[in-house]
């Protein structure tokens, strides 16, 4: 699974992965949800809701609080042709709206059983969550398993962090096997999974049905195809950074027709950067990063890139 990235997993960023990389399911950036508007969810979500690509299914990720503007956008997005939503218990920065969203929820769990009632009955395909494994504790998640399990939610996606941890130091595996152990719902694990010997380890130790891969997927695009044993398992970071720089170049036709002018598309083309925790990169990115005309920025992917057959990431 391509996990939900704000600011990445875009319609033509999730367009690219399908097309190269093939991920079984890809989610959307976070739709935020209004707690006062008529209009539960913007129009540029509404449309993020219906683009779906190649067959891979598409879920539809909501952050929001209360039940009747969680289940107003589930409709609303519903109506769009969603049929998979999953719901955002795990997102470490503080309030998107006038209430607790995302991790903060886990502050309340005692919301939790009607507003899962509500977004069941709304939904025709899946209802999944991915969540933090505890607000302040990470043996939370075990006194919420009986909740969802009793609730139809279909599978949970579990990030091993507290919520007061964000991303300081490390998704702790352990607790994803137990928590694969003692739920009958599938589990996907996420966090952490930078290559494809984690990911296997994680697969073989943990027990779970499957991972969600994040930065670690746009780091290096390829990590898909490695996991499935279709590229080298083991990679230098420099080594990963073509296939990056390619998938860059594939959406950019997009890019430009999609948002407003060379600023902002190159913005956006940036933001990718973030996800490069390797620090043998880090100079390299600060220089591309300072570059302010996208024409310039574009030379320097394709410099990167190299020459590769056409819809591949691979020289």
């Amino acid at each position: 699974m391509l996990a939900p990235m704000q600011g990445l997993t875009n319609r033509a960023m999730r367009r690219a992965y399908i097309e190269t990389v093939h991920p079984e399911t890809v989610f959307t950036e976070f739709v935020r949800v209004s707690a006062v508007s008529r209009k539960r969810i913007a129009k540029s979500d509404r449309v993020e809701a219906a683009a779906t690509f190649g067959g891979v299914p598409l879920v539809v990720q909501l952050i929001g609080h209360g039940v009747k503007p969680l289940a107003h956008a589930a409709q609303e997005v519903v109506g769009e042709g969603a049929q998979h939503l999953n719901l955002n218990l795990g997102c470490p920065y503080g309030r998107h709206t006038t209430g607790r969203t995302g991790g903060e929820m886990l502050r309340s769990p005692e919301l939790l059983p009607e507003l899962l009632a509500a977004l069941r009955e709304v939904v025709p395909g899946s209802l999944s969550i991915k969540l933090r494994a505890g607000y302040d504790d990470l043996r939370q998640v075990f006194s919420l398993l009986p909740l969802f399990e009793a609730s139809g939610v279909d599978f949970l996606i579990l990030h091993p962090r507290t919520v007061v941890q964000k991303y300081t130091g490390h998704a702790d595996h352990t607790v994803t096997a137990e928590v694969a152990a003692a739920t009958r719902l599938p589990l996907i694990a996420n966090g952490d999974i930078n290559s494809a010997a984690i990911g296997w380890q994680i697969r073989k130790e943990c027990g779970v049905a499957g991972l969600m891969l994040g930065r670690g997927a746009i780091a290096d695009p390829l990590l898909f195809e490695r996991l499935r044993g279709n590229a080298p398992a083991e990679v230098v970071p420099e080594q990963a950074l073509p296939g990056l720089a390619r998938l860059l170049l594939k959406v950019l036709p997009e890019y430009r027709a999609t948002f407003y002018g060379d600023v902002q598309v190159l913005h956006k083309l940036k933001g990718v950067f973030a996800a490069i925790e390797a620090e043998e990169l880090q100079p390299l990115l600060r220089r591309l990063k300072k570059i302010k005309q996208l024409d310039t920025f574009c030379d320097e992917l394709r410099q990167l890139a190299g020459d590769c057959p056409d819809g591949t990431l691979e020289a």
